[in-house]
């Protein structure tokens, strides 16, 4: 048992089924697991005409996947977005070679409400662990990102708690620094994933070998990125925290695309405080209106906290530029874009936005001494 099994609801009381991470990483409804552990060695010789047979070997009669729960067809999505990656890590789409596959990636996607291919969450948390894992080189680097990025999901899960309760509180309420305050632990477990990472994960094994698989694939005409750690949603946090009445263009763009990649509750989360005011600008508002040298404690509290998250956010961020840097160098460089679809000049500027927001909160607090009769 994992310690995202521990925060997530139990099977016996969680409505949701995608919490139901155990549940998921048993299931093996296409009879995948033995097909799946000679993967590597099929990638690792670049054996196309044997991907093709496994693709086909695996997919579906439509009538199987009409009878599937949610938990049955998450996991068969997630085993078929293996091949569906490999195939076009070398340079084959993999819809053109096997065409049956289409309906069932749609129907797979009807029934879990989520795009017709593989996500993160697949490829992580619903990812059976020990020797049922499924990877697409073998190598211990790949075990060790998977791991990075699933021990965050914990902690994304209660920051949605966390952040809602925020959106519904103002400054002055002792409330809104509390859920600042949880919001901060929570998002400590991104700066441990990145460091976790930056000691397990070479930038050239996930530059040259790893990066590759996350290509997009054309599903009806339409590309679908693969599933890549960037599509782990700290705008989760981001939101409410600042980016809803506090964003860039640009970063807006990227988080139209990138919110469709996640869960249907955390979707919902997104369309329900969009356009909401954030905690930064309660805050700045409230600073505002205090004309006394003392601030009352409740905001000198909400300010405190609201501050220890932005640089949270902000050396994630650091962090993250630094080993997309590495990866992304001349050196090493196969792609103009990261993993998730986004320049390493968006993450530049996304951690200048939060630097920014930041800043301006750390200003506010200072108040003018009185001056001397």
């Amino acid at each position: 048992m994992t310690l995202y099994d521990l925060v997530a609801p139990g099977p016996d009381t969680c409505a949701e089924p995608r919490y139901r991470i155990t549940e998921i990483r048993d299931a093996d409804p296409l009879g995948a697991d033995a097909l799946l552990a000679a993967l590597p060695a099929m990638n690792r010789d670049a054996d196309v005409p044997a991907l093709t047979v496994a693709l086909r070997a695996l997919v579906p009669e439509p009538d199987r996947v009409a009878e599937w729960c949610v938990i049955e067809a998450l996991a068969a999505m997630r085993d078929l977005g293996m091949l569906l990656g490999s195939l076009k890590r070398h340079g084959v789409q993999p819809l053109a070679v096997v065409p049956e596959v289409l309906p069932v990636l749609e129907e797979l996607a009807r029934r879990t409400d989520m795009v017709p291919r593989d996500t993160v969450h697949h490829y992580t948390a619903w990812n059976p662990l020990g020797p049922r894992q499924r990877m697409y080189t073998g190598h211990e680097m790949e075990g060790h990102l998977q791991e990075a990025v699933r021990m965050v999901f914990p902690s994304l899960v209660a920051a949605l708690d966390t952040c809602g309760q925020l959106a519904r509180l103002e400054p002055y309420d002792p409330g809104f620094a509390l859920a600042l305050d949880r919001t901060a632990d929570h998002v400590q477990a991104m700066v441990d994933s990145i460091d976790f990472t930056v000691a397990n994960v070479s930038p050239a094994y996930f530059a040259g070998t790893l990066r590759p698989y996350f290509e997009e694939i054309d599903v009806a005409g339409r590309d679908y990125l693969g599933p890549a750690a960037a599509q782990v949603p700290l705008w989760l946090v981001d939101l409410t925290v600042w980016q809803c009445d506090r964003s860039h263009p640009a970063y807006d763009a990227f988080l139209a695309e990138s919110v469709e990649y996640s869960l249907p509750s955390w979707r919902a989360f997104h369309a329900t405080h969009r356009g909401g005011v954030s905690a930064v600008s309660k805050l700045s508002a409230a600073l505002s209106w205090e004309t006394v040298h003392r601030l009352p404690l409740p905001l000198v509290q909400s300010a405190h906290s609201l501050a220890r998250v932005l640089r949270i956010l902000k050396t994630f961020r650091a962090r993250h530029i630094g080993i997309a840097r590495k990866a992304y160098s001349d050196e090493l460089r196969m792609y103009d874009q990261g993993s998730g679809g986004a320049p390493v000049a968006l993450l530049r500027s996304v951690l200048d936005l939060t630097r920014d927001n930041e800043t301006l909160v750390r200003h506010a607090m200072e108040r003018p001494r009185p001056t001397a009769a």
